[in-house]
């Protein structure tokens, strides 16, 4: 998060961010609030990142093209302490939700969403990820509506919970 002051001719801005060894990339952008007197609040979220340390830092620029960058902010990404399953969002949900689940460790993970009846529906993971936090939207639009289950399978732990669709 940042803010500025005043803005004068302020487009917006570009978000970039590099690893220790590699060069600045573009990662996402905000717009900004043209020219005003009053204080500005911008926000950015970069999210699945894998451990390890990056450096971030502001493109400011204007209508005309100028632009200049904000000084490089130094950035520590820690895996997480615990596996962890969060509960979707939102929920009750119409067409699509949100799961995020943090691993601690590298582990071969599955997410797998199941009818009420057992059967499975749809598989968002099968695959050895690195440990970090992880987002993942599931779309339903094909399915009926009804409540649905979400398992996560990651090493030697194992978590359900429940999510409902309405058409």
């Amino acid at each position: 998060a940042w803010e500025t002051a005043s803005e004068l001719n302020n487009r917006g801005f570009e978000v970039e961010r590099k690893s220790r060894d590699d060069q600045f990339r573009t990662i996402g952008s905000v717009n900004g609030h043209g020219t005003t007197t009053e204080r500005q609040t911008y926000s950015f979220l970069d999210q699945n990142l894998e451990t390890g340390e990056y450096i971030y830092r502001l493109k400011q620029f204007d209508f005309n093209g100028t632009f200049e960058y904000s000084n490089e902010i130094n950035v520590s990404v820690d895996a997480p302490l615990t596996y962890n399953l969060e509960q979707n969002y939102p929920n009750p949900f119409n067409p699509s939700t949100t799961i995020q689940f943090s691993i601690p460790e590298q582990s071969f993970v599955k997410l797998e969403v199941f009818n009420a009846l057992g059967e499975k529906v749809s598989t968002l993971v099968s695959e050895k990820l690195n440990a970090g936090s992880y987002k993942y939207d599931w779309r339903a639009e094909n399915l009926s509506s009804g409540i649905y289950f979400y398992k996560l399978k990651a090493g030697s732990f194992v978590e359900t919970k429940k999510l409902m669709f309405i058409k």
